[in-house]
């Protein structure tokens, strides 16, 4: 019986019920908001955009030295050149992936003496067996399952770009932090130190007043006791700042005991991000989009599990020359050849493809529910930010209320205190009142450029005003 025509239908009847990918019903994603809790900004849906620049958003700081430490943090970070290189890795297996979906060519030579039966075939007395080809074959994609492995290899590879994106704002924010924080410090160890200075300067009047007699010998050491209070907060700073600079050696990608940074003034600019942000925005967040295509690479396989309980269909052929004969191996007459079509289906596996489905399918819920956290984490991100350095605003204007009265009332009591009008006591509350206000204050102006470099972040890097 002739099965080739026969079978040649069964297979393209099959090639009709092609392996159709399950469908993510928008019901499983948050549906994005009309507009910020904390702002008048609108959202809308768009494409992500995961290779697209970031911009330098830094320079908004006007902080040459920031400049030079985040364009350094992005070639020489070691967190960076992992995810560089695994990207490369994610871009040779879509060419290894595409690479299956192309004709397989080889060529080879071989030779061979052999007597008796070979392979079920006899072959006589003994002799030599020469040949020279080339072999072709060809998979015939009819249900999806190359193409379904190569666009889930193609989306990994968009998911790599956008966690290197990712990766690199992440470490340009840290930067920012870090190198903002330290400059923080900066300033409030010379607040502390200039303290420390205004009280030994107490101490050395305390002391003459009490060898003239004017005062116990208490307040002397209530006076010391401020003194070397005061230097001990000093030192603590001191600790940080080291901790500070060495965790920005290790972001920049050098060794702590080699790297140094200067005390300077801080000087960085505060920008002002409105907060009515264009809704495409959170779409360029790279992480999101890396969420988003490791979804639609998830959804992909579930096509090539599925792919398993049809036909592979495979071209195969071959050409070249055999000879017993060496010297006769190219000739016209010891040419010879081969063309054929393989078609092989499992019968029973165990439930080793359903298995395979079942699988494919469970990643397929997992990520779902991944990018629907990671848009919730994005939404809460930004909304978070917004409300940060909203009410940091109005704690920096309260906070500068407070330093103004501390700094008043210091001033009154340090002069009642020279003519006698009140105690040491009164003294030394207004000026702790005094250093803890300003000490204050540094610390919500450094949690307002924290909060911005984090919205920053959370916008998906740079910006644009309408």
């Amino acid at each position: 019986m002739n099965w080739g025509p026969s079978l040649f239908f069964v297979v393209l009847l099959l090639a009709g019920c092609a392996t159709s990918l399950p469908k993510i019903e928008p019901e499983r994603l948050p549906q994005p908001p009309a507009a910020f809790k904390e702002g008048d900004g609108r959202w809308t849906q768009a494409a992500p955009a995961e290779a697209q620049p970031r911009g330098e958003w830094w320079k908004a700081f006007s902080d040459p030295t920031l400049d030079a430490l985040v364009e350094r943090a992005t070639e020489s970070n070691t967190s960076v050149q992992v995810s560089a290189a695994r990207l490369a890795q994610s871009r040779a297996l879509v060419r290894a992936a595409n690479a299956e979906r192309a004709p397989q060519v080889g060529v080879g030579a071989s030779a061979a003496r052999a007597q008796g039966i070979v392979g079920g075939t006899v072959v006589g007395p003994a002799r030599n067996i020469f040949a020279a080809g080339a072999d072709f074959s060809y998979e015939v994609d009819l249900f999806g399952r190359l193409s379904h492995a190569s666009n889930a290899a193609a989306l990994d590879a968009q998911a790599s770009e956008a966690l290197l994106q990712s990766t690199r704002l992440l470490v340009q924010a840290q930067v920012a932090q870090t190198y903002l924080a330290l400059r923080a410090l900066d300033d409030e160890r010379a607040l502390v130190r200039s303290t420390v200075v205004a009280y030994r300067e107490t101490l050395a009047l305390t002391e003459r007043r009490w060898r003239a007699g004017d005062v116990a010998e208490l307040d002397v050491a209530r006076a010391n006791t401020e003194v070397a209070s005061t230097e001990s907060d000093a030192l603590a700073l001191d600790r940080q700042r080291a901790e500070l600079e060495h965790a920005l050696a290790v972001l920049v990608g050098e060794v702590p005991s080699s790297f140094s940074l200067p005390v300077a003034q801080w000087s960085s600019a505060l920008p002002i991000i409105p907060a009515g942000m264009p809704g495409t925005l959170l779409t360029r967040r790279p992480d999101v989009s890396a969420a988003q295509r490791t979804m639609l690479a998830a959804q992909s396989r579930v096509g090539v599990a599925k792919s398993a309980y049809y036909p592979r269909v495979t071209l195969t052929g071959s050409a070249g020359y055999a000879s017993t004969d060496i010297s006769d191996l190219f000739e016209w007459s010891s040419r010879a050849w081969l063309l054929g079509a393989i078609a092989s289906m499992p019968l029973f596996d165990g439930g080793r493809r359903k298995a395979g489905v079942e699988f494919a399918g469970g990643d397929l819920d997992a990520t779902v529910a991944s990018y629907r956290e990671q848009i919730l984490a994005a939404f809460k991100d930004v909304e978070d930010q917004l409300s940060a350095l909203r009410l940091l605003a109005d704690q920096a204007e309260a906070q500068g209320r407070a330093v103004q009265s501390s700094s008043r009332s210091t001033a009154l009591s340090d002069s009642r205190y020279r003519n006698g009008y009140v105690s040491q006591l009164d003294l030394l509350d207004a000026q702790r009142s005094e250093l803890r206000n300003r000490r204050q204050a540094l610390q919500v102006r450094s949690a307002q450029y924290q909060a911005t470099v984090a919205l920053v972040r959370a916008l998906g890097g740079g910006w644009e005003v309408n």
